[in-house]
C-alpha cells in the first residue's frame, strides 16, 4: 500500500510539474507578446525567463503542497524554500539552455524540454525529502482518506 501511495504521489508530482512547465512557457510567450520578442542572450530574455520560472515555481509548489504532498506546512515558507532551489538551479538552467541552443544548435523546444526533465528529477526529491519531509499527509485531504488498513481489507 505504501509503495502504491508513493507511486501515485510521484505521478501527481509529474502531472503538476507538467502544468507548471506550461505556465512557464505560456507566461514567457505572454511577456514576449506584451513587451516584445527577446533574443537569446539579451538581458530582456533573462528577465522573461526569471519571471516565467518564478511563476512556474509558485504554481508548482502551491499545488504540490496541497494535492501531492497533502501538507499543512506554511505556504510562504514552502515557496521560499522552493525558490531557494532556483537560486542555484535557475542560473544553471539558463546557461544550459543557452549552451544547448547557441553552441550545440539545439532547437529551443528540445533544450527547454531537457531542462524541465532535469528540473523534475532534481526538484521532486528536494520537495519530498526537504521542504515537505515532516508534514506529508497532514492536511484535510489526507485526513479524509481511508486508513491504510481499511483500504487493504477491501
Amino acid at each position: 500500500m505504501k509503495n502504491r501511495k508513493e507511486l501515485l504521489r510521484t505521478i501527481k508530482y509529474v502531472l503538476v510539474s507538467a502544468s507548471a512547465g506550461l505556465i512557464q512557457l505560456g507566461s514567457n510567450a505572454l511577456l514576449e507578446w506584451i513587451f516584445g520578442k527577446s533574443t537569446e542572450g539579451e538581458p530582456l530574455h533573462a528577465v522573461y525567463y526569471a519571471i516565467a520560472l518564478t511563476l512556474s515555481v509558485i504554481w508548482n509548489c502551491t499545488i504540490n503542497r496541497r494535492y501531492t504532498f497533502k501538507s499543512t506546512s506554511n505556504l510562504k515558507t514552502a515557496i521560499l524554500l522552493a525558490l531557494l532551489f532556483y537560486v542555484f538551479f535557475g542560473p544553471f538552467s539558463y546557461w544550459f539552455d543557452h549552451y544547448l541552443t547557441a553552441k550545440c544548435g539545439w532547437h529551443w523546444f528540445f533544450a527547454t524540454g531537457l531542462n524541465m526533465l532535469i528540473n523534475l528529477a532534481l526538484e521532486f526529491p528536494y520537495q519530498r525529502f526537504f521542504i515537505f519531509r515532516n508534514s506529508i499527509d497532514t492536511n484535510d485531504l489526507a485526513k479524509k482518506e481511508p486508513a491504510a488498513e481499511e483500504s487493504e481489507a477491501e
